[in-house]
């Protein structure tokens, strides 16, 4: 089956398109990319994912935002799909996770409620093709955080064989970061995710006022290097109390805002600190809140740390999450960027749109996409809403005669 995946993750600066042959048992199909396409949102639509992800607008406009967004991830997805060579008609399927402009977490941790915007109903109308999103909220629904969601990606594909020595440790670094600890096949331990904290937002909206505007995120971390971070501010700031939080825990923008990066820019000036050095302490931040929730929640010892997301490609930020580890697990633990892995779907850029052409693939085959042990939802669940293409009933016929 032919399978597009979309995702514009929380740091809302592009849209990610792969291409995917997807076949074979639930339990592990085979998986190959075909093509892989990243375009990065146009100005407006940019300042309109911001404003709404900010609180700012009303229902008609949350209303147009949905069916405008639609519209660029279907023009993505059409440009991915003709990049292969192959017509619209030969695709079975589309999986799309869409922009996130709310993620409502109470204060005792749980998910009151998360949205996701980008009418599948238009993606599924400009390309003719099935299309299935909204993901997260039957997990929500069944009393999970709705994230991560990548665990079933990486537990189908990526844990370590039997005779592995320790857990192998995820770790996508998008706007927000996430984890996902992989036992070995076969240990008592089973696998465990969450969101680690931020990821990249503070650092890209410190590297905006660094730059005087010149910048949407720290290039290859040369603001950072330029800089010094101050520990005491970094200790300061993981008091936070989500950092306190056990998994299984979600966040995002709603908590690590602009609002909150303006503050520690408030702090960090009052402390005596260059702009450069503030890029420096928030991304020392970033480091030192993953390392420490290693220390915290690891279900046993990490023997590597595989790295995805726009974070595999800061080489401050990743020396920096090395030390950190050294200095709060006591021990050097190999950091690893997914591209370096072997007979594995993807690269760091392309892993999470794949996952969510899986979990596609898995919604149309009436399998679970989520992981309670990771969500903390009651029960597994298939996930998604369905927006039927033109090729729907063939695509029922398709699916039926495969499972007859």
């Amino acid at each position: 089956m032919i399978v597009a995946g979309l995702i514009s993750g929380t740091s809302a600066d592009a849209i990610d398109a792969v291409v995917a042959e997807i076949s074979g048992p639930v339990e592990r199909p085979p998986l190959q990319q075909l093509a892989f396409e990243s375009r990065t949102w146009p100005a407006a639509e940019r300042e309109l994912i911001e404003g709404l992800i900010a609180g700012q607008g009303d229902a008609r406009a949350l209303s147009r935002a949905g069916f405008i967004l639609g519209e660029r991830f279907a023009e993505v997805a059409i440009g991915a799909i003709s990049s292969t060579g192959l017509a619209l008609a030969d695709v079975d399927l589309i999986g799309s996770h869409g922009q996130t402009v709310w993620h409502e977490v109470g204060e005792d941790g749980s998910v009151q409620s998360t949205l996701q915007i980008g009418e599948t109903a238009v993606i599924a109308e400009r390309s003719g093709v099935t299309t299935v999103g909204d993901f997260r909220v039957a997990d929500v629904a069944a009393g999970g955080q709705g994230a991560p969601l990548i665990p079933i990606f990486d537990q189908i594909f990526l844990r370590p064989g039997a005779d592995g020595s320790g857990c192998r440790a995820l770790q996508n670094i998008g706007g927000i970061g996430n984890v996902t600890f992989l036992p070995p096949r076969g240990a008592s331990a089973t696998p465990l995710a969450f969101d680690t904290g931020p990821g990249n937002v503070l650092i890209d909206w410190a590297a905006g006022y660094t730059s005087n505007g010149a910048q949407t995120y720290d290039v290859d971390g040369m603001l950072a290097a330029r800089g010094r971070a101050d520990g005491d501010l970094v200790a300061r700031w993981l008091a936070h109390p989500y950092f306190q939080l056990a998994p299984p825990k979600s966040t995002g923008r709603e908590l690590f805002s602009r609002d909150l990066a303006e503050q520690y820019r408030e702090e960090a000036a009052a402390s005596g600190l260059t702009a450069h050095d503030f890029v420096a302490t928030v991304t020392e931040l970033t480091a030192a809140s993953i390392a420490d929730s290693y220390r915290r929640f690891a279900p046993m010892p990490v023997s590597e740390l595989i790295v995805c997301g726009g974070g595999a490609h800061n080489p401050v930020l990743l020396a920096r999450i090395e030390e950190q580890l050294v200095r709060r697990m006591g021990r050097r633990i190999p950091v690893i960027r997914y591209s370096e892995l072997s007979n594995v779907p993807g690269d760091e850029d392309s892993k999470e749109a794949l996952c969510f052409a899986l979990l596609a693939w898995l919604t149309i085959q009436a399998a679970a996409g989520n992981d309670p042990a990771c969500t903390g939802a009651i029960g597994r669940r298939t996930l998604g809403k369905i927006a039927p293409g033109r090729n729907y009933r063939q695509l029922m016929e398709t699916v039926w005669e495969s499972r007859a």
